[in-house]
């Protein structure tokens, strides 16, 4: 493959993975990250996620989330809401999600913090707020190579579904980028003949390292 990848949404763990996942297999030179403060994790309420450092290995959220007994729980958390939720932990995906994740790779990891991974050619966000935050801290990094990256956000919502369709359309357009010698001289036809065939809105803009 010609180009290096990055895929990056918030906690490194549903969007950024099922694509890592997808280009991985087909060869592709790709990473993954998150840009928040942590890794947060669906919990027994909305305002009780489970919360990780980045680094954690994914096994260890997968064993400690398993072993969570769902009634000991409820009697601390009182809710039958509280008590649903977790024992949809493994019927709403994450179990099978962070199992998939470890067979990627060993953690999530955090884009702010990757400048050992060396330059990216293409980064794709899936969402607005993480493509404003990657955008940033590329502009705030020191410009020594003056490589161009592109950054694409191609808008995906956080749940298994849209992130299973968001995978397989950023897998169709970096086929297409990885198709020619130059991408500085043809993204804007590419996306723009992406978006006319999958009625997609695509954001993106051209930064440097």
């Amino acid at each position: 493959m010609k180009w290096k990848y990055a895929m990056v949404c918030s906690s490194n763990q549903n969007r950024s993975m099922e694509a890592h996942n997808l280009l991985k297999k087909q060869g592709f030179d790709v990473s993954s990250y998150g840009t928040g403060a942590h890794v947060k994790l669906p919990g027994p309420s909305q305002s009780k996620p489970n919360v990780y450092e980045f680094g954690t290995p994914y096994k260890q959220m997968f064993e400690e989330l398993r072993r969570k007994d769902p009634e000991l729980l409820f009697l601390n958390f009182g809710s039958l809401n509280a008590l649903y939720q977790l024992l949809m932990y493994k019927r709403n995906g994450i179990l099978p999600m962070l199992k998939r994740n470890s067979a990627v790779k060993l953690a999530p990891q955090r884009w702010q913090d990757n400048a050992h991974d060396g330059a990216f050619d293409v980064v794709f966000t899936f969402e607005e707020k993480v493509f404003d935050m990657v955008v940033e801290d590329l502009y705030n990094r020191d410009h020594v190579l003056m490589k161009p990256v592109a950054i694409i956000n191609l808008e995906v919502k956080d749940n298994h579904e849209e992130a299973a369709i968001g995978g397989r359309l950023t897998l169709d357009l970096c086929q297409e980028i990885d198709a020619i010698d130059s991408w500085e001289d043809k993204i804007d036809e590419i996306i723009a003949a992406f978006e006319r065939h999958h009625r997609r809105k695509i954001v993106y803009t051209i930064s440097f390292y």
